[in-house]
């Protein structure tokens, strides 16, 4: 899972891309929100009815401390609990990478949420490709900072590799914005496998 800091004051650019993504005063529910950063700047920008889940308990005291309605709970157990369509809009930042079940989880957005918003890294990047090759080791970047042994990251997975899953899952994929690795959208339209190689992460709007 990338980390979530940001330097005071700044917001991070795949948050302002999630944003953006997101309908004013829409019901939404933010799946591992980590310190609040991504559901406070919805509430406050996007006048969201904002709900959160987070699976540390550090996570949560801190969404709570800046007044966020999260709770404890694992996206991997936990969605089968919301109804159908419960949500204008389900979040998964950053996340999905370190679930156990990623297809099932997608499964279960696309089920309690109208739309679904999810932003992933990249593991197909060249960087990370170039670090392989030269190096013959595991990448380490802004985005999977992580050793190979300490890492939160279970189910690595390209671009292509996502927008294969939602192939398999019969999730339309309304709109896909590559991203640099400072949150910066590439403003250049390339096929995918372009994208594959130079985007950094992406951010992905779902539709079933």
């Amino acid at each position: 899972m990338a980390p979530r800091q940001t330097k005071s004051g700044d917001v991070r650019g795949d948050h302002k891309v999630v944003a953006s993504l997101v309908p004013h005063n829409a019901r939404v529910l933010d799946i591992g929100s980590a310190d609040g950063e991504l559901l406070d700047l919805l509430v406050r920008e996007r006048q969201v009815d904002g709900r959160g889940i987070e699976l540390s308990q550090e996570g949560v005291n801190r969404c709570v401390a800046r007044g966020l309605s999260v709770i404890q709970g694992d996206a991997d157990q936990d969605l089968s609990d919301y109804p159908d369509g419960a949500f204008d809009v389900v979040i998964l930042s950053q996340t999905l990478q370190a679930t156990r079940e990623p297809k099932k989880v997608v499964s279960e957005l696309l089920r309690i949420g109208n739309q679904v918003v999810i932003s992933i890294p990249n593991f197909a990047h060249w960087r990370n490709r170039a670090q392989l090759l030269f190096r013959g080791r595991m990448p380490v970047t802004k985005y999977l900072p992580y050793e190979w042994y300490d890492t939160p990251n279970i189910h690595f997975c390209s671009l292509r590799d996502f927008v294969e899953l939602c192939r398999e899952l019969d999730a339309n994929v309304e709109k896909a914005i590559a991203l640099s690795g400072r949150g910066n959208k590439i403003p250049v339209n390339a096929p995918w496998w372009v994208w594959n190689i130079v985007a950094e992460q992406a951010v992905f709007l779902l539709k079933r």
